[in-house]
C-alpha cells in the first residue's frame, strides 16, 4: 500500500515493485483500479497487504507558491496527517502489515561545511525543516506494534522527468547554469532508482529497521559547485554563472532558501552495512544517465 505514488519518486517505487513481482496499491484523492482513497482509510482502516510505504507530501521547492503560512502549514500538514492516518491504520489492523516504511528528509540533520553524519547523528531541533523531519518520524512510532518500521532520510532525489533537475535543467543547458550562492556548501544527492531500490530492499529485508540515510555513498563529497559543473559537463555546456545567494532568497523565501544555500554532509553507513549495492554511486555516472 503506498502513499503519494503518484509522485516522482513514487511512480519510479511503484515501476520497480511491479517488476519484481509485488501488486501495488495507491492510496490517493481520487479512488479508481488499483487505488483507494484517503478518505476510505480513515474510515474503513488498513486493507490486506504485507506493507505501507508513506512519500505523501506537498513538493517544498514548488516555485510558483510563495512561502508563507498557509503554504507551511500545507507543508506540515501534507506529511504529518498522512503519516499519522497510516500509522493509526497499521495499528487498529487484526492483521498488521510485516513493514511500515516513511521517506523523510536530511534536513534532520544541521547543515555544516565540515560536520559528517551517519544514520546515529543527532539533528532535529534548529529550524523549520528540522522539527518537520522530527514530527514526521515522530508520527510514524506505533508503539508495540509488531510492524517493523523502517525511515529512509532522502537527499536532493536527481532524476529525469521530474525533481530537482527538471527546474535546473534548462538554464544549464542555454549555458546559464552555476553554482548557488558559494557553491561551497554540501550537496547531499542520490538518483532516483536509488532511493526505489533502497525503500525495496527496506521491504523485502525481513530484519531491517530503524533509520537508513537515502544519499549517495559519494554524496558526502559533493557541493553545490561540484553538482554545477559535473551537469554542465554531461550537457556539454559551461557553468560560469553563479546563482547569487539574494537571488535564490528572492524566488524561494529565505527559510526555503537555506535547503539550496547550505546543506549537509550525509553517509549512508546503515544503508550500506544492510548491504544495499548501489545503482549510481558516482555523480558523473547518475547525470550521465540523466541527461542522456
Amino acid at each position: 500500500l503506498l502513499g503519494g505514488g503518484s509522485g516522482f519518486v513514487g511512480s519510479a517505487l511503484t515501476q520497480l515493485l511491479r517488476s519484481r513481482g509485488h501488486g501495488v496499491t495507491l492510496v490517493s484523492r481520487q479512488g479508481g483500479q488499483d487505488r483507494i482513497t484517503w478518505e476510505e482509510l480513515s474510515h474503513s482502516g488498513l486493507p490486506l497487504c504485507d506493507a505501507v510505504v508513506n512519500l505523501a507530501g506537498e513538493n517544498v521547492l514548488n516555485p510558483f507558491r510563495r512561502w508563507d503560512d498557509t503554504f507551511c502549514r500545507e507543508v506540515f500538514s501534507s506529511r504529518i496527517e498522512t503519516t499519522k492516518t497510516f500509522a493509526k491504520a497499521i495499528a487498529e489492523a487484526q492483521q498488521p502489515p510485516r513493514a511500515w516504511v516513511l521517506v523523510t528528509g536530511v534536513g534532520y540533520y544541521r547543515p555544516s561545511p565540515t560536520a559528517e553524519y551517519t544514520e546515529d547523528s543527532s539533528g532535529g531541533d534548529f529550524d523549520f525543516f528540522s522539527r518537520l523531519v522530527s514530527s514526521w518520524e515522530a508520527a510514524a512510532l506505533i508503539p508495540g506494534s509488531p510492524t517493523r518500521g523502517v525511515i529512509v532520510r532522502s537527499g536532493v532525489v536527481l532524476g529525469r522527468g521530474g525533481g530537482a533537475i527538471s527546474q535546473m535543467l534548462w538554464p544549464f543547458r542555454l549555458g546559464l547554469g552555476g553554482p548557488m550562492g558559494s557553491g561551497l556548501q554540501p550537496f547531499p544527492w542520490i538518483h532516483i532508482q536509488d532511493l526505489a531500490g533502497i525503500v525495496c530492499h527496506a521491504l523485502e529485508s525481513e530484519s531491517l529497521q530503524g533509520i537508513l540515510n537515502g544519499v549517495s555513498p559519494s554524496s558526502n563529497a559533493t557541493s553545490n559547485g561540484t553538482f554545477a559543473r559535473e551537469l554542465a559537463a554531461a550537457l556539454g555546456r559551461p557553468a560560469l554563472l553563479p546563482v547569487p545567494a539574494w537571488a535564490v532568497r528572492a524566488v524561494f523565501g529565505a527559510e526555503r532558501a537555506s535547503m539550496l544555500l547550505e546543506g549537509q554532509k550525509v553517509v549512508p553507513k546503515r544503508t550500506l552495512e544492510s548491504g544495499y549495492k548501489f545503482l549510481f554511486p558516482e555523480l558523473s555516472g547518475a547525470l550521465k544517465d540523466i541527461v542522456a
